[in-house]
């Protein structure tokens, strides 16, 4: 019984930390204002909204790497993923939480969105590099 609560403690301890830092991910990327030539190859006008996810992260695929943004982006999906749970199941019950679920998968898409923006930031200095003699 007392290995049952501990894990259950520890769950939630971990849950909270992960939440905790995708949010600053997040918040990290929210300060950023979004090239047009992002806002073009995605193909929006306007702040990317939670169903563009899967579409920027197709679109992320397509890019070079950065080395400083290797695990954020797996992290953050799992974010979106959850926050995905958390609107289908809980939200059902408080209807504010699937408004906060919602903002909040909003913000993971303008994540995914700034990403994509440095990653064609740096195809392009890597082609620039290429291109010198």
């Amino acid at each position: 019984m007392i290995a049952a609560v501990i894990l259950v403690c520890s769950v939630i301890l971990m849950l909270q930390f992960f939440v905790s830092y995708c949010r600053s991910l997040i918040a990290a990327s929210s300060k950023e204002q979004l090239p047009l030539e992002v806002q073009e190859v995605i193909g929006i006008s306007r702040a990317p909204l939670p169903e563009d996810f899967s579409r920027v992260v197709q679109l992320l695929k397509l890019c070079p790497e950065r080395p400083e943004d290797r695990g954020n982006l797996r992290f953050v999906g799992a974010y979106y993923r959850f926050l995905g749970l958390v609107s289908s199941t809980i939200a059902s019950v408080a209807p504010s939480l699937k408004a906060w679920a919602y903002r909040e998968r909003a913000l993971c898409t303008y994540f995914a969105a700034v990403t994509l923006g440095r990653r064609i930031a740096f195809s392009r200095s890597l082609l620039a590099q290429q291109m010198l003699p």
